[in-house]
Order: structure tokens, then C-alpha cells, then sequence
């Protein structure tokens, strides 16, 4: 009918403005987090120079005052007293701020008193900036001693970070920290889902029930046995510690996936002869890929930007990048060209994991929420 059609269009005019909407709103907030990114990845490549004196966004065509030539005040002239120049007089704190000239021009104070210049710019559209460069991330990586000019011209030397072996520590750090608790909560979540044995219900309780106890409280208990045991500052006790941190999340996101498997596939394998072991690296292991990726997303993160329990653990003899870039804001942090690039580094890794393993982790964060 007539009604019908109507009611019909009128709601599919209704469940489009939704989409509509809700396209634009996710659009605007990828955009929104986009433009931090962008804008430390510009800075990253630009000079130092060029960092202290303006934006990352001059790289993009616009209009900026070009210098055109300088004019040496001379001796005679006080500085202190009103200066006059291209038919205007003005003070020292004036030509500092800039003043514009009777033929469109701009005279501005170079530096300081004794320095006597001022510079002639003209306001000039400039197009896309070609002076990019890798030095900063050179200069970052290495940990050589580094010379850069700041925002006056002025020539800048201090020694560099070595963040290229915090970066290689960290990945001996996250790696097996990541593949290690897996593994090990891989084997429990299938003995949990599918196997009996006595106290399995009570264990397995205490498990979730250690999702709630914040690992702070037991850094010093660990701290203290590790001394004892010589494992303090070593890769294999913050693996260790890692291990520990993160099996009861890995324990029970890989049971609520496992347990959902069903059960005719495992009795299958058994009347074929199958044992546990070859069930639950043929059949178990490949089926719960979805939930293996979602939670290396989660412990490759954690892992990455910890630093609590790599300062307690590791310290400043194997720092990780972490470390490294808390230690370069303290000592560095007015050179915006080395933080720039240090956070980048530091970032690129797991935005790649991320993008890499995104298609597994809604399904893995969905695993075993819904049954029947």
C-alpha cells in the first residue's frame, strides 16, 4: 500500500542519516588522532632549526616571511634609544617583535643588543618543505655526540642516546614475554576446558580471582627473592616476572575461547587414537588463533610501554625504550628534534603489531561470550 511504501522510505531515509552520522563521527575521531601522529612524524624528519623557530605545519605551502637581507646597525646609533630604519622609528623591544617597513617589508632584531642586525624579510607564499632529513633519528639511534643549531643559529653540542640498543632490549624484553605466557596459558586453558582432574574448579577460581590483585604489590617481594637468587637485572628474571604478571589474563581469555569448541570435534580425535598432546597442538592450537592474537595484542602492548617493572627489574644497565625516553625528557627535553623522533621510534612497533593483528582481536575479545 501507499502507507506502506512511505513508512518503508521513511525508515530507510532514517537508517541511512544513522550511518551518515555514525561514518562522520568515527571519521572525525580517527582524523582527530591522526593529527598528533602526523604532526610527530613531520617533526621528526624536519631540522632543528627549523623546529624552534616555527610549526610542523609550515612544511605545507603558506605564507612565511622570507629573509631578504640584513642591516648592520652602526656604532655610532644607541641601542638603547629609538632606531630608525626604512623610514621608521621604533624601539629596541619594537624591532624585536618585528616592524613593518614604509615598502611592505618587515625589519626584525636578530638576537640580542650586540649583535647590531636586523633583518629585512617579505611575506612570501612558500611551497612544500624539501630540507627533510634523517638526522635527528641518527642522531637519536646512535648515541654518538651530536651538533645542532637552536632557534638563534647558535650551535649546539651534547652526547646522544643510544635509543637503537634500548630499542634492541626491548624486543628481548617483549618477545618472549609475549610468546612465553601464551604458550603456558594455552596448555592450562585446555586442561581447564576440557580436562578433569581434581581442584580444577578451585584453581582455576584463584586464577580469576588473581585478575584483581595489582601487580605493585608484589614488585618487592620479587625484587627481594630475585637478589637472593642473582636473577635482579637479567633478561630471564623479567621474563619471568612478565610470565607471572600476565597468566591469569591469558589463562582465562583463551578458556572462555577454548571451552567453546565443540565438544564433538575433540571426541572425534579421541575415537581416532588421539592423545591431549596431539589434540591440543593439531586441533586446539589453530582453532584458537583468534584468541592467541588478541591477547599478543594485549601483553605485546603492556610490555612494550611498561616501565614500572622494567626499571624494578631490568634498571638502567638494560634499558628498554621506555626507560630511554624517560631518561631523554629529563636530560633533553627542550630538543624537540630528538623527542620527536625518539617518540616515534618508541611508537612505530606497536602501531604496526597493532594494524598487523587488528582482525583478530574483536574476535578474540568476543570469544566465548555468546554460546548456543
Amino acid at each position: 500500500t501507499e502507507e506502506g511504501l512511505l513508512m518503508a522510505t521513511s525508515l530507510k531515509s532514517h537508517k541511512a542519516s544513522q550511518t551518515f552520522w555514525t561514518n562522520f563521527v568515527l571519521i572525525a575521531i580517527c582524523v582527530l588522532w591522526m593529527i598528533p601522529i602526523l604532526g610527530i612524524l613531520i617533526t621528526s624528519f624536519r631540522p632543528s632549526e627549523d623546529i624552534f623557530r616555527n610549526g610542523w605545519w609550515n612544511v605545507f605551502p603558506h605564507k612565511e616571511d622570507l629573509e631578504v637581507s640584513r642591516v648592520i646597525i652602526p656604532e655610532s646609533v644607541d641601542v638603547d634609544g629609538p632606531i630608525t630604519l626604512g623610514g621608521k622609528t621604533a624601539t629596541f623591544q619594537e624591532w624585536q617583535r618585528g616592524v613593518q617597513l614604509e615598502d611592505g617589508t618587515k625589519g626584525t632584531w636578530y638576537g640580542n643588543k650586540r649583535t647590531r642586525t636586523i633583518v629585512i624579510s617579505e611575506n612570501k607564499w612558500v611551497g612544500f618543505a624539501t630540507n627533510l632529513t634523517i638526522q635527528n633519528y641518527m642522531d637519536v639511534l646512535t648515541g654518538k655526540t651530536i651538533s645542532y643549531k637552536n632557534a638563534q643559529g647558535q650551535t649546539i653540542t651534547r652526547t646522544g642516546n643510544n635509543l637503537g640498543g634500548a630499542f634492541l632490549n626491548s624486543l628481548a624484553v617483549t618477545i618472549p614475554g609475549t610468546i612465553i605466557p601464551i604458550l603456558i596459558a594455552a596448555f592450562a586453558a585446555f586442561g581447564f576446558a576440557w580436562l578433569d582432574f581434581p581442584g580444577r574448579n578451585i584453581i582455576f577460581t584463584i586464577i580469576v580471582a588473581l585478575l584483581v590483585v595489582p601487580l605493585q604489590i608484589a614488585l618487592v617481594p620479587i625484587l627481594q627473592d630475585y637478589v637472593k637468587l642473582e636473577l635482579n637485572g637479567t633478561f630471564l628474571g623479567i621474563w619471568l616476572a612478565h610470565t607471572g604478571f600476565g597468566l591469569p589474563l591469558a589463562t582465562y581469555l583463551l578458556f572462555n575461547y577454548i571451552s567453546t569448541i565443540p565438544r564433538e570435534l575433540l571426541e572425534s580425535a579421541y575415537i581416532d587414537g588421539a592423545s591431549n598432546f596431539t589434540i591440543f597442538t593439531d586441533l586446539i592450537l589453530p582453532l584458537s588463533v583468534p584468541a592467541l592474537a588478541s591477547f599478543a595484542i594485549f601483553q605485546f602492548l603492556w610490555l612494550w610501554n611498561d616501565y614500572l617493572v622494567a626499571l624494578v627489574f631490568l634498571g638502567e644497565k638494560n634499558q628498554t625504550v621506555t626507560i630511554a625516553v624517560a631518561q631523554l625528557v629529563g636530560e633533553k627535553g627542550q630538543d624537540w628534534h630528538l623527542m620527536t623522533s625518539a617518540a616515534f621510534i618508541s611508537m612505530i612497533l606497536p602501531l604496526i603489531v597493532f594494524l598487523g593483528l587488528q582482525r583478530y582481536f574483536v574476535r578474540g575479545l568476543m570469544a566465548g561470550s555468546v554460546k548456543g
